[in-house]
């Protein structure tokens, strides 16, 4: 009997379209080069435990107590048995203490939560947790009585990782081919990729590389009358801080800045700041601490998966909004019908609720497992700052390479100021991928102006694996671009 022909359906055509470089090509590459038994360094993404980075102790510690309760009563009696004993009780070897403090979180966790982590929770997550959330913003923005805005916990939305409170908005702010959202030039290619899903325009803006990828108003008002003379209606304006791919650390006055131009242009602002600790020594301010009291539309994110924290696989974040605008021709605010997007997905993952919880509601300071959460803290973040510095040295030794402004975020985003004729920096990166097994992502994936070329590598592996393929690219780099 001869096969039958698959049938043949029209499909959405913006995802045909949609494009994401960081799982592209030469990721896959890596994939079927690794299936061949080849060694492969996959810097392609902020993954930080997928490199070897060790979870945070009372992270999992927490997470291992609230997914199976019955550990709890089994820790305290372990816990008795050490003390009676002087060690731990024979046969269990050299085992990590559960302290009183743990035990005592992951009880008032279960009893907030009430139904445990196998049962759907409220759709824009517990009040217990978008309460801490508030907290948490409030203390790292210096709220008080007198000073800042406070925090709402009605306009936090805990997500399914920042990711999915970025689709929220976007999906929400278009409503036609014709409206646009700006974003940065590199950009994180979520963005690229979730307005082109929506259907929308994606509106470039080019922040100044070689001044230290440095954003101001003239630079927005560009793209800006730019896209109105295309006909487009800018509604948002997406700034990654620190950004990514470029590691951008934006200061107070640049921030007034961009509130400022959106609030004269009646464009909403959506402020991507998963790496807030990704600074490295330098000073974050946040967006809504800048707003402070004045009714500008904000749509902030924060992640899980970045800072020192590296959850990326619980797939943990929030959402939150401040002076929802209101849906023309109805009743409703953003927050209302953000709601009602949550409530289609029932509810986040609540694994991923109760790290977002752990993130904002850390171990304070003098309390049990404080010196060792302070430590582990410490340790990733120097560790980070030391591998960035490693591979900028590296570039030092590769001819026609520049690598501008400061470290932040897990990236860094050299250009390319040399290639063979008739190449691309996705030829490089292939290459490089090739001949070393350091998978990157070529620049073109992310944007970038016209005539330059990039690549982004996440400087995440183990330090000496890092020393030992660093002389190699540097051996290709110069070999591959005076061919």
């Amino acid at each position: 009997m001869n096969a039958r022909e698959p049938i043949h359906l029209t499909v959405n055509q913006n995802i045909l379209e949609m494009e994401y470089a960081v799982r592209g090509p030469i990721p896959r590459r890596a994939a079927e080069l690794r299936q061949q038994g080849r060694e492969t360094i996959l810097c392609n993404i902020g993954n930080p435990q997928a490199l070897g980075q060790k979870p945070i102790t009372y992270y999992r510690q927490v997470l291992s107590l609230v997914e199976d309760p019955a550990k709890i009563d089994r820790e305290r009696a372990l816990e008795k048995r050490w003390k009676t004993d002087g060690g731990p009780p024979a046969g269990l070897g050299d085992i990590e203490r559960v302290s009183e403090h743990v035990l005592k979180v992951s009880e008032q966790f279960l009893s907030n939560m009430k139904s445990g982590l196998g049962a759907y929770s409220e759709s824009n997550g517990p009040l217990f947790i978008r309460e801490a959330i508030a907290r948490f913003i409030d203390k790292r923005d210096g709220v008080d009585t007198t000073h800042g805005s406070p925090s709402n916990p009605d306009g936090i939305f805990v997500t399914n990782g920042a990711s999915e409170g970025a689709k929220y908005v976007i999906d929400l702010l278009i409503a036609d081919p014709k409206d646009g959202i700006m974003i940065p030039i590199p950009q994180y290619p979520l963005y690229s990729a979730t307005i082109k899903k929506s259907g929308g325009t994606q509106v470039n803006y080019y922040p100044d590389e070689d001044s230290g990828w440095v954003l101001n108003r003239s630079i927005l008002e560009e793209a800006l009358s730019a896209a109105r003379r295309d006909g487009i209606r800018v509604k948002g304006l997406v700034v990654i801080h620190p950004g990514n791919p470029t590691g951008a650390i934006l200061g107070a006055e640049t921030i007034r800045e961009i509130i400022d131009f959106a609030r004269d242009n009646e464009i909403v602002l959506i402020a991507d700041e998963v790496y807030q600790e990704n600074t490295y020594g330098a000073t974050f301010t946040s967006f809504a601490k800048v707003l402070g009291r004045e009714e500008v539309p904000l749509f902030s994110l924060h992640s899980i998966s970045k800072g020192f924290y590296g959850e990326c696989g619980h797939r943990g974040g929030y959402l939150e909004v401040r002076n929802p605008p209101k849906a023309a021709g109805t009743p409703l605010s953003f927050t209302e019908i953000l709601l009602k997007q949550a409530s289609v997905c029932l509810c986040p993952n609540t694994a991923g609720q109760l790290l977002m919880y752990l993130v904002v509601n850390p171990p304070e300071e003098g309390s049990e497992p404080y010196r060792l959460f302070a430590q582990e803290k410490q340790t990733i973040l120097t560790d980070l700052w030391d591998k960035a510095t490693l591979i900028r040295e590296g570039f030092k030794h590769m001819d026609q390479v520049e690598c501008f402004g400061r470290t932040g975020a897990m990236y860094l985003f050299p250009r390319l100021n040399k290639l063979p004729v008739g190449t691309t920096d996705f030829d490089y990166c292939m290459n490089l991928l090739e001949t070393t097994g350091l998978c990157t992502v070529n620049g073109s994936g992310f944007g970038q102006k016209e005539g330059t070329h990039h690549l982004r590598i996440a400087f995440l592996p183990p330090k000496k694996l890092i020393e030992r393929v660093l002389p190699r690219w540097i051996e290709f780099h110069n070999a591959y671009v005076n061919r």
